[in-house]
């Protein structure tokens, strides 16, 4: 476990994923410091006693600043999908903001070990699965194909200069207050459900926020699991149909599916992204969304146990009903 003594910083520390790890790392008493845009809604995390530095993560005095003391760091924030955000941006966000913070951990005494959060995703699709930590890269969009260039930045620089380390490559990340799996909840409460495609089951891999956060500080302090690159998701994967069975039974609704080709999704995908993107506004269909209902995205997570003895509090079967509830308690659903 982390040395209460010991200073922690965290960037990313309002999303989804960073306010859980705050609130995970203050609850162990664990000196928290954050950074933070002006903009960012600190809301969730008013009442903790975090030491706030403001600025951008790829800003260097920012960085700077934010280094200063510190003996971790769990390097966590990311520019989500979004029509408005540029290459750049994706860039400065990913792969600038690494660089400067490892420049600047590498200059402070006895720093510990800098935790990278990539994603999955830096795999882009899997054609054989599973896919474990060796399998190759394959980024699809520029979110991927910049965490991809930070990710083997970090790596190689770790390598060459005795840098302590961990990577670690979430799954699809779920949990109370998350929003990127609604659309499948809301799926489960229509009449018929669409499915589409008709090569492949459509195995997703999933991981809790709780799970992944806890796997997170299980890493940061763990001598096997230096200089080392982890997927982080449940032990099996589940079906997109087997999830919203799973969602509709919690429901006290009976699921009626219906099989339909993807190629129109698609192709309706790449107009809206060509009509859509030059305006800026986000498309309501898209090629990506389209994807997360045809592709497997199935991974080998042995390692991480085999390594660290880790133990998932959720199962998926746990987490999808706790989660079922959480959206109809909060009108969501």
């Amino acid at each position: 476990m982390i040395d209460k003594g010991d200073l922690v910083l965290v960037t990313g520390a309002t999303g989804f994923t960073g306010t859980h790890l705050v609130k995970a790392l203050c609850a162990a008493g664990v000196k928290v410091r954050a950074i933070v845009r002006s903009t960012s809604n600190r809301e969730a995390l008013n009442d903790l006693p975090v030491e706030w530095v403001e600025g951008d993560v790829f800003d260097q005095q920012t960085a700077k600043r934010a280094c200063q003391n510190v003996k971790y760091i769990f390097h966590v924030a990311a520019a989500y999908r979004e029509a408005k955000i540029s290459d750049e941006v994706y860039w400065n966000v990913h792969v600038k903001s690494t660089q400067l913070l490892v420049e600047y951990a590498s200059q402070q005494t006895g720093f510990k070990r800098f935790v990278h959060i990539s994603t999955v995703g830096v795999h882009g699709h899997i054609k054989s699965p599973p896919a474990d930590e060796s399998c190759a890269f394959s980024p699809g969009d520029q979110y991927q194909v910049t965490k991809v260039e930070a990710e083997n930045w970090i790596r190689k620089f770790a390598s060459d200069n005795d840098f302590p380390i961990s990577v670690i490559r979430p799954a699809a990340i779920y949990g109370p207050g998350d929003r990127r799996l609604l659309k499948v909840f809301k799926l489960a409460k229509l009449p018929i459900i669409p499915v589409l495609g008709f090569g492949c089951k459509g195995l997703y891999h999933l991981i809790h926020v709780t799970d992944l956060v806890n796997f997170m500080i299980l890493a940061a302090d763990h001598p096997r699991a230096l200089g080392e690159v982890y997927i982080c998701g449940n032990e099996n994967p589940i079906s997109i149909k087997d999830m919203i069975a799973l969602i509709s039974k919690r429901l006290n609704r009976t699921p009626r599916f219906i099989r339909l080709p993807a190629t129109p999704f698609f192709l309706l995908g790449d107009l809206c992204e060509l009509i859509c993107k030059p305006l800026n506004i986000e498309p309501p269909i898209y090629r990506r969304r389209v994807a997360f209902f045809t592709k497997d995205r199935w991974f080998k997570t042995d390692k991480l146990r085999e390594h660290t003895g880790f133990k998932a509090q959720y199962t998926n079967s746990t987490g999808i009903e706790e989660l079922t509830d959480w959206y109809r308690g909060a009108g969501w659903l």
